[in-house]
C-alpha cells in the first residue's frame, strides 16, 4: 500500500509540478509523512524531487531565462542552507509538551509544530482567492530567492513563492517553467549539501527501493506532462492539495502523525 500510494503521488505530482512550479514535494512529504518520521520524509522526498529535477532539467532547462536566474536563483541558493541548517537544529530541540487522548499519549515537538505551520501556509496561499493571485514585481525578485530559498530549505517546499515571484518575470510559459526548474536544480542542491549528513546518519533505514520507484513515478510524471504542456488545468487539483495540507498540517501539529 505504501509503495502504491507514494508512488501515484509522485507520478501525479511531478505532473503538476511541471505545470504550475510547484506541487511535488508539497504532496510528497506529507504522504512520506504517513510512513516515516517527518524528518526522514523531508529527506526522502528531498532524494525524489532533486533526482527529478534533474531529470526536468534535460527536457526545459534549456528554456531558462539567465537573468531571471541571476536575480532569483543567487539568493534562493543562499537562503536554501539557511533553512536546512534550521531544519537540523529544530530536530535537535527536546518535545515542549505531552497530552493523552483516551489510552494514546501524544507528544509535540517543535520540528512538527513549524512543519505544520508552513504547511498551513502554503495551503492557504492556495484557498484563500486574493492570495492564489498574488504576484510581485520584477524589482522584488531577489526577495522572493530569499523566501523560496528558505523555506525551501526548511521543508522542500519552496515552488508556490517561487511561482509567485516568477509569474511577472515577463517570461514566455516555456521559460517560465524552465527558470523554475533550473532554480529548483540549484536549491536542492543546496539543501542536499546539508542533508548529506542526516542521509549517512539514516543510510541504513532509508528504503531505497521505495525511493527508486518513487524517483521512476516521477520521471513518468514530468514526461507525460511534458507531452500535455498546453492542455492541462490545474485550480480543483490544487485545491484538493490544500486541503489535504490543511489536515495533514493539524494533526502533524497536534503530534498525533
Amino acid at each position: 500500500m505504501d509503495y502504491f500510494l507514494i508512488c501515484l503521488v509522485a507520478f501525479l505530482g511531478s505532473g503538476l509540478t511541471l505545470f504550475s512550479g510547484f506541487g511535488l514535494g508539497t504532496l510528497l512529504v506529507p504522504v512520506f509523512g504517513f510512513f516515516f518520521p517527518i524528518e526522514m520524509a523531508i529527506l526522502l522526498t528531498a532524494i525524489v524531487h532533486f533526482l527529478n529535477n534533474i531529470f526536468k532539467l534535460f527536457l526545459l532547462g534549456q528554456k531558462a531565462n539567465k537573468q531571471a536566474l541571476l536575480a532569483f536563483g543567487i539568493p534562493a541558493i543562499l537562503f536554501a542552507f539557511v533553512g536546512a541548517y534550521l531544519l537540523s537544529f529544530l530536530n535537535t530541540i527536546p518535545p515542549i509538551g505531552s497530552y493523552t487522548l483516551g489510552s494514546h499519549t501524544f507528544t509535540l515537538l517543535p520540528i512538527k509544530l513549524c512543519i505544520g505551520l508552513i504547511l498551513l501556509f502554503f495551503a492557504l496561499f492556495e484557498i484563500i482567492p486574493s492570495w492564489s493571485q498574488l504576484t510581485f514585481d520584477k524589482k522584488y525578485l531577489p526577495l522572493g530567492g530569499v523566501l523560496s530559498g528558505f523555506f525551501g530549505g526548511l521543508s522542500g517546499m519552496q515552488g508556490a513563492l517561487r511561482a509567485a515571484f516568477l509569474i511577472r518575470a515577463g517570461l514566455t510559459k516555456e521559460s517560465y517553467i524552465g527558470t523554475g526548474v533550473v532554480i529548483a536544480c540549484l536549491i536542492d542542491l543546496s539543501r542536499m549539501g546539508v542533508y548529506v549528513q542526516n542521509w549517512s546518519q539514516n543510510a541504513q533505514n532509508i528504503a531505497y527501493p521505495l525511493v527508486i520507484c518513487a524517483t521512476l513515478s516521477a520521471f513518468l510524471g514530468a514526461f507525460i506532462g511534458n507531452r500535455l504542456l498546453e492542455k492541462v488545468t490545474l485550480k480543483s487539483i490544487q485545491l484538493l492539495v490544500a486541503l489535504l495540507l490543511m489536515v495533514f498540517a493539524v494533526l502533524l501539529g497536534l503530534g498525533i502523525l
